[in-house]
C-alpha cells in the first residue's frame, strides 16, 4: 500500500516510517527537514504550515492511506511560545484537511491526536467519552485539531480515525521529555566513568500512562488496517493509545536507579522545571482500541528506558568522535 506519513521525520514519525517500510507498505515522509530513516521510503521537505505547498506535496504523493502527525508536540515550549504553537499546529490542520479534501482522493487517515486534551479529567482512567478539558496551549492545539477534522470528515465524507496517544517514549526521543532526558543524563554519566548520578527532574509526583513508540507506531498501524477493511466502529471513532496505568516521575529515577547500579543514582528536584499549571496524573483507558484490534502494549518501561539509555549512549559517543 502507498501510505503518506506526515512528521516524518520527527519521534514517531520515524519509527512509524520504519514499521510501514518493513511490512512492505511504500512509504512517502512528509517533513519539514525531508528525513527518512535508510531504507525506509521517500522523504519530502515541505513547510507544512505552507497550505498550497502541502496540497502539492500531498498531490504528489497520490496516497491510498494517511498518517498524519505533524504538530509542534512540547507541552513546556507551548509555555514558552503559546502564540507559535497555536498558530502553526491551526496552520497545519487546515492545510492537512485542504488537501485531503481535495487531492488526496479521500484517501482513509489516522488522525494522530493527544491525550493532553483531557487535561485533568474527571475520572481515571480517562475515557474517550469524556469531555475535552485542555490545560496547556498545545492541548488546546490539539482539541481544535480534533474538532476541525471532525467537521470535515462530516462535511466531505473523509474516513477519519482519531488516535490519542498518552505519553510515549523509547531510541530516538528528544531529551526535552522526561524518560529520554533521565537516560541522556545516565549515559553521560557512564560514559564518564561516574560513580554517582546526579538526575534532576521537574515535580517528582507527577504521573504518566507510558508506553513504548514502537507499541504506539503499531497501534497506528492495526487502526489502519481496521479503517481500510471497514471494521464497523474504526471510522469516526477515537482511540486511546495507553496502558491504563501511571508512573511517576519520581518512580522513573528509582527505576533509572536499578539500571544503573552499582553507579549510585541522586535525585534533585529544580524548582525552574516545575510548572505553575500542573496536571498531576493522567492515565488512559485503552478498552476501546485492545476491543477493536486486540492492541496490547508489549514493551516494559523497563525495557524502553534501557534501550533509550542505550541510544544515547551511541548518540554521545558519535558526537564526541
Amino acid at each position: 500500500m502507498r501510505v503518506l506519513i506526515t512528521g516524518a521525520s520527527g519521534f514517531a514519525g520515524t519509527w512509524l516510517c520504519r514499521q510501514c517500510a518493513e511490512a512492505g507498505d511504500e512509504v512517502v515522509a512528509l517533513s519539514r527537514r525531508g528525513l527518512v530513516p535508510e531504507g525506509c521510503g521517500q522523504g519530502v521537505a515541505v513547510d507544512m504550515r505552507d497550505g498550497e505547498a502541502l496540497r502539492e506535496a500531498v498531490r504528489a504523493a497520490r496516497p491510498e492511506l494517511v498518517y498524519h502527525l505533524a504538530s509542534l508536540t512540547s507541552v513546556g515550549r507551548s509555555w514558552e511560545a503559546p502564540g507559535q504553537t497555536l498558530g502553526d499546529n491551526d496552520a497545519i490542520t487546515v492545510g492537512m484537511l485542504e488537501a485531503l479534501r481535495h487531492v488526496a482522493g479521500h484517501a482513509p487517515v489516522v488522525w494522530v491526536s493527544s491525550c493532553e486534551i483531557y487535561g485533568n479529567p474527571e475520572a481515571l482512567p480517562a475515557t474517550e467519552d469524556l469531555p475535552p478539558r485542555p490545560a496547556n496551549p498545545y492541548a488546546v492545539s490539539k482539541v481544535s485539531g480534533e474538532m476541525l477534522a471532525e467537521v470535515y470528515a462530516e462535511a466531505y465524507g473523509l474516513e477519519i480515525v482519531r488516535a490519542r496517544p498518552f505519553s510515549h517514549s523509547g531510541p530516538g526521543q528528544l531529551p526535552i521529555f522526561l524518560l529520554s532526558s533521565l537516560a541522556a543524563q545516565a549515559a553521560e554519566g557512564r560514559r564518564a566513568g561516574a560513580a554517582a548520578l546526579q538526575i534532576i527532574t521537574g515535580n517528582p509526583d507527577t504521573r504518566r500512562d507510558f508506553t513504548d513508540v514502537r507499541d504506539v507506531v503499531r497501534a497506528y498501524r492495526l487502526l489502519a488496517k481496521a479503517l481500510v477493511s471497514g471494521t464497523p466502529g474504526a471510522a469516526g471513532g477515537v482511540f486511546n493509545v495507553s496502558t491504563g496505568r501511571s508512573v511517576s516521575a519520581g518512580e522513573q529515577v528509582a527505576l533509572l536507579g536499578e539500571l544503573m547500579a552499582p553507579i549510585e543514582v541522586r535525585h534533585t528536584v529544580d524548582p525552574t522545571r516545575v510548572r505553575a499549571a500542573e496536571v498531576m496524573d493522567l492515565r488512559g483507558d485503552p478498552g476501546r482500541l485492545r476491543d477493536l484490534t486486540g492492541w496490547e502494549p508489549e514493551i516494559p518501561l523497563r525495557q524502553t528506558m534501557a534501550d533509550t539509555i542505550a541510544f544515547w549512549e551511541r548518540e554521545q559517543e558519535r558526537v564526541a568522535t
